[in-house]
């Protein structure tokens, strides 16, 4: 009778102030995001009636090459960012209503 009871019972809420213990973040502390080496030198078993391994390398080094693509661009847009940013503010300080 217990159980069907606390099915009826409104779910404890955390205090408004306490922050979620991960920051926020959908990732544990001890899982990372893979690099490319982890991709490309990751191996499987072989079982009877597996996949064809041949199959599963040439599917890894396309992952890892194509998550080496995407992190070189993300590197490029976070420093065209800043650019900006430097170029915005400069541009700005120049406009100020105090310095003429």
């Amino acid at each position: 009778m217990r159980n069907v009871l606390n099915l009826f019972r409104p779910a404890r809420r955390r205090p408004a102030s306490s922050r979620p213990p991960n920051g926020g973040w959908y990732r544990s502390e001890s899982c990372r995001p893979l690099s490319v080496g982890q991709i490309r030198d990751r191996h499987f078993r072989t079982v009877r009636h597996g996949l064809d391994p041949a199959e599963v390398h040439a599917f890894l080094y396309r992952v890892a090459g194509d998550l080496a693509i995407v992190r070189r661009e993300l590197a490029r847009t976070a420093e065209e960012n800043v650019r900006i940013k430097r170029a915005l503010r400069s541009w700005q300080s120049r406009f100020t209503p105090g310095r003429r």
